[in-house]
């Protein structure tokens, strides 16, 4: 219910405030299991894409947002949850390999799943490495990955930055990934790299990215 009140106020609001320039919406499907695979540049872009695509778009969200307690914590917490985000401990190995059944789970009921491939945000603006988690979902659960390029999310809240601020977002959205044929017959574990490359590939194509050529490592203080 939550997210059904929040769905009809934020995104026109959002979008009226930083009036987002948005390409390619007709790549994703208006129905059916879908993977929306970004770039990850800020905390908001996990708001930005929701905003601009007309379904709910699940993103996975570490679980200090919903734990907290007293008001603020509550309103925390019902923000994410009405956002439709799920919460999930990324300092635990065992419920970050969980978080990946949880995906699946959201793809069974014919929803869309929002993952960031680099598996954290860039601090330094470059397109680092993605890793197979998105591959695995792909190629489990049967159906497109819809890469995402975003540009300008961080000038909205910049690493460190607790207010957000005025800047102009650019959104595009690229031709759907399957995962069919070409990635048939192959290792599992060949695939998922294949596969995986080819949605860095399509996201750098959309983002405008430099690459990294490397993983991109969460810092010690999170």
């Amino acid at each position: 219910m939550l997210y059904g009140v929040l769905s009809r106020v934020v995104p026109p609001v959002a979008r009226a405030v930083w009036r987002p320039v948005v390409e390619g919406l007709e790549h994703v499907p208006e129905t059916g299991p879908v993977i929306l695979a970004s770039n990850h540049l800020s905390f908001v872009d996990s708001v930005v894409i929701p905003i601009v695509v007309p379904r709910r778009v699940v993103f996975l969200a570490k679980s200090d947002y919903f734990t907290g307690t007293g008001v603020k914590g509550a309103l925390s917490r019902a923000w994410f949850e009405g956002l439709g985000m799920l919460p999930v401990d990324r300092d635990d190995a065992a419920a970050a390999l969980a978080s990946l059944d949880t995906a699946l789970e959201v793809l069974a009921r014919g929803e869309a799943f929002g993952i960031y491939p680099e598996g954290t945000r860039s601090r330094d603006g470059r397109l680092y490495r993605g890793r197979t988690g998105v591959a695995h979902l792909a190629l489990t659960a049967g159906c497109p990955v819809v890469p995402v390029g975003l540009q300008g999310t961080a000038d909205i809240q910049p690493v460190g930055a607790r207010v957000p601020r005025l800047a102009r977002v650019t959104v595009r959205f690229g031709e759907p990934i399957h995962p069919g044929a070409a990635y048939e017959g192959m290792a599992a574990g060949r695939a998922r790299r294949l596969l995986t490359d080819d949605v860095m590939d399509a996201i750098a194509a959309l983002s405008g990215q430099e690459r990294a050529g490397a993983y991109n490592d969460r810092p010690a203080d999170g």
